[in-house]
């Protein structure tokens, strides 16, 4: 099931690069790249935006042993990204919400180290982009 954006095309490409910025492991950046693009952005996309913010600021956090709030914005984020209603250009959503699902109470547990490689998010370049 695939569904594109209708977001404009200013929105995808701050939102292509948040994913190239999140996909190298510059989650601090991704998130004010994303925040710029959330602040234009509206309705399931807006949300979807925000679930997003607060996957890459909870990685950040996890790689600075911030586990407490890491695993709780973690939490916030996959409920945003699920109940969003939009998948805003990713391709392989599903499978990362499959991915990060565990992960809050494993981080909360305590048994995922600051380094734990984040999955790889990819995003569809449209031929409208």
């Amino acid at each position: 099931m695939e569904r594109e954006t209708s977001a404009p095309t200013d929105l995808r490409q701050r939102l292509r690069e948040g994913v190239e910025l999140f996909n190298r492991g510059e989650y601090f950046e991704c998130h004010e790249v994303l925040e710029a693009a959330w602040l234009e952005a509206g309705g399931a996309d807006k949300t979807f935006l925000q679930g997003l913010i607060q996957v890459a600021v909870s990685f950040f956090h996890l790689r600075r042993g911030n586990f407490p709030g890491s695993s709780r914005l973690l939490r916030a984020g996959l409920d945003k990204l699920s109940q969003s209603g939009s998948q805003a250009g990713i391709e392989n959503l599903e499978v990362l919400l499959t991915t990060l699902r565990p992960l809050p109470e494993r981080i909360a547990a305590g048994s995922v180290s600051p380094d734990w490689p984040a999955p790889v998010i990819e995003f569809r370049i449209s031929s409208g982009s």
